[in-house]
């Protein structure tokens, strides 16, 4: 029992740390960016994609989208998964138009974009996620093989299936590309899905 208390205590120190960790990091990413003169209004610097026309919305409304979400990082994960949410609304698309769906890391991302694919349910997969670099070669083989699954998911099923997975150094880099900014990697994610999606449709015919 004592023992068992006591692996419950390690791990919750453990968070502890992780989630002092992350907090100060959010800190360090606010101040860069306040150095940096990005503090103004809070469209500025946001993801270049051309804005979407009202007969473009319409379209987009009648749709359904997946976003599949590596849940590693899970204060991440839910940052890029707001911006998404975000990005859907800008195109017209409702929150009850969106389904997500969680995998425990970037490397399960291309099977879950596959099978949303293939369900033959979604017009357009966002796949999101935040890969680290660590002290072994791990960070290579897992970023290489999760873009690589997630382009021959869209390619085989025909389904956009867009990449919004966050691979950088630090978690610094990490929270500067997550949940608002300029390199908010989870709307830009929910565009490309969106734009490609009306692609499709339109030479469907």
């Amino acid at each position: 029992m004592r023992q068992e208390d006591g692996e419950k205590a390690e791990s919750r120190r453990e968070l502890d740390a992780e989630e002092s960790k992350l907090s100060q990091a959010e800190r360090s990413v606010e101040r860069l960016e306040k150095e940096a003169g990005d503090g103004g209004p809070d469209d500025a610097g946001r993801t270049e994609l051309p804005e979407f026309s009202g007969e473009e919305r319409e379209a987009l409304a009648e749709l359904e989208f997946a976003v599949c979400v590596a849940r590693f990082y899970p204060q991440l994960a839910e940052r890029l998964l707001a911006g998404a949410t975000e990005g859907f609304s800008e195109g017209g698309v409702s929150q009850a138009s969106v389904q997500v769906f969680d995998v425990p890391g970037a490397f399960e991302l291309p099977m879950a974009a596959k099978l949303c694919a293939e369900s033959g349910s979604f017009a357009g997969v966002a796949c999101l996620g935040v890969v680290i670099r660590g002290e072994t070669d791990h960070y290579d083989y897992v970023c290489a093989e999760a873009a690589r699954g997630v382009q021959q998911a869209q390619l085989e099923s025909g389904v956009p299936c867009s990449f919004g997975v966050i691979t950088c150094e630090t978690i610094e880099q990490a929270l500067a590309r997550a949940g608002g900014g300029k390199r908010d990697q989870g709307r830009g994610a929910a565009l490309v899905a969106m734009k490609m999606a009306l692609l499709r449709r339109r030479l469907a015919g």
